[in-house]
C-alpha cells in the first residue's frame, strides 16, 4: 500500500513538474514574440504637411478640425499598402491622357487626383450605377454629351468622359467661383451644395458643415495628392520600372454600317480580348454604325506591323 502510494505521489510531482515546465515554456515564447514584435513591428503616426494646396487655394491647415479630416484620410491610404501602391502605378498610364484634356479645358491640373479617389482609376461601377474612370450617372453622362445605348458607352471612354467631366467642372465653376467647391459638388451635386452654402451663409468648402462622405471627398483627393506626389515621403518605394506605362496605340476608322467585331478582330490579327481592353466603351460584339457616323478604335500599336493592312496618317480605315 505504501508502494502504491510512493508511486502516485511520484507521478503527481512528475506531472505537475512538467505541467510547470510548459507553462514556462509557453511563457519564455510568448514574452519573446511580444518582445521581437515591439522590436521589430512599427506603425508610425504622421506629420502634417506644413502647407497644401488644392487647385490653387490653400488649405487652412492650422485649424484643428482640418488637420484632423486630412489625417484621417492620409492614414487610411497611406497604411491601405497595397491599394495606394497599385493607385500610383496606374497613374503612370493614365494621367497622362487626363493631363492635356484638363489643361486644355482650363481644368487645375489637381482634378486629376478626383478621378483617382472616384474610381482608382478603374472601370468601375457603384451601387448607384456611376460608371468609368469619372463616375459618371447616366443622365449627367448624357447631359454632357457621352452616348449610352446597348453597344455603346463612352462613360468607359476615358479622353470623352474626361471631357464630359471638364464640361461639369466648367458649369460648376461658373456657379461657385471656387474650385474646392467645385470638387465638393462632383460629390454632392451643384445644387446640393449651393443650398448648403446659401443656408450656412459661407463661401468656402472646409466651412460647412456637410454629411460624412462629401465632408472627406476633398480631404481623399489631397490626401491622394500628398502621397502620389511625394511617395517616398510616406514610406512608398516604387522603382520606376515597376511603374504601368503608358500603352501605345494606333487607331482604325469604323463607317461601315455594321461590323461583327470578332470577325473584324480575326481580319486585322488580335484577339477580342485586347480590342476590349483597348475599347472598354464597346459593349457588345457587334456594332451598327448610323447612317453618316463613324467610330474611332484605339488598337495595339502591333497591328501596324501587318503588312496585309494600309495605314493612312496612322490610322487604319474599315
Amino acid at each position: 500500500m505504501k508502494i502504491v502510494y510512493l508511486k502516485g505521489f511520484a507521478v503527481g510531482l512528475l506531472t505537475a513538474l512538467l505541467s510547470l515546465l510548459f507553462l514556462f515554456a509557453v511563457q519564455t515564447d510568448e514574452s519573446k514574440q511580444q518582445q521581437e514584435f515591439e522590436t521589430y513591428y512599427k506603425v508610425y503616426s504622421v506629420s502634417m504637411p506644413d502647407r497644401l494646396v488644392f487647385a490653387g487655394e490653400p488649405l487652412p491647415i492650422l485649424d484643428f478640425d482640418i488637420q484632423e479630416r486630412l489625417d484621417r484620410e492620409l492614414l487610411t491610404n497611406i497604411y491601405w499598402q497595397s491599394q495606394t501602391i497599385l493607385l500610383i502605378k496606374r497613374t503612370a498610364r493614365y494621367f497622362p491622357v487626363i493631363e492635356p484634356i484638363l489643361a486644355k479645358n482650363g481644368i487645375p491640373d489637381d482634378f486629376k487626383y478626383l478621378a483617382l479617389a472616384e474610381s482608382g482609376l478603374q472601370h468601375v461601377v457603384s451601387p448607384a450605377g456611376a460608371t468609368g474612370f469619372w463616375q459618371l450617372l447616366d443622365n449627367t453622362a448624357r447631359n454632357y454629351g457621352l452616348e449610352i445605348n446597348n453597344e455603346v458607352d463612352e462613360r468607359y471612354h476615358l479622353e470623352k468622359s474626361t471631357q464630359a467631366a471638364c464640361d461639369y467642372f466648367k458649369e460648376a465653376y461658373q456657379v461657385f467661383k471656387n474650385w474646392s467647391l467645385v470638387a465638393a459638388s462632383y460629390n454632392m451635386g451643384i445644387e446640393g451644395v449651393r443650398k448648403q452654402v446659401a443656408h450656412q451663409r459661407v463661401n468656402s468648402y472646409y466651412d460647412l458643415f456637410l454629411n460624412t462622405e462629401t465632408s472627406r471627398y476633398v480631404f481623399r483627393i489631397l490626401a491622394l495628392k500628398e502621397i502620389c506626389s511625394t511617395p517616398k515621403k510616406y514610406g512608398f518605394n516604387i522603382i520606376s520600372n515597376h511603374l504601368y506605362k503608358p500603352i501605345q496605340r494606333t487607331t482604325m476608322k469604323l463607317s461601315t454600317s455594321y461590323v461583327d467585331l470578332i470577325n473584324l478582330c480575326n481580319e486585322i490579327g488580335i484577339t477580342y480580348k485586347n480590342l476590349k481592353l483597348y475599347n472598354p466603351w464597346l459593349r457588345q460584339r457587334s456594332l451598327n454604325i448610323p447612317s453618316g457616323k463613324s467610330y474611332i478604335l484605339d488598337l495595339p500599336i502591333e497591328v501596324k506591323q501587318n503588312p496585309s493592312l494600309q495605314f493612312v496618317n496612322d490610322t487604319l480605315y474599315r
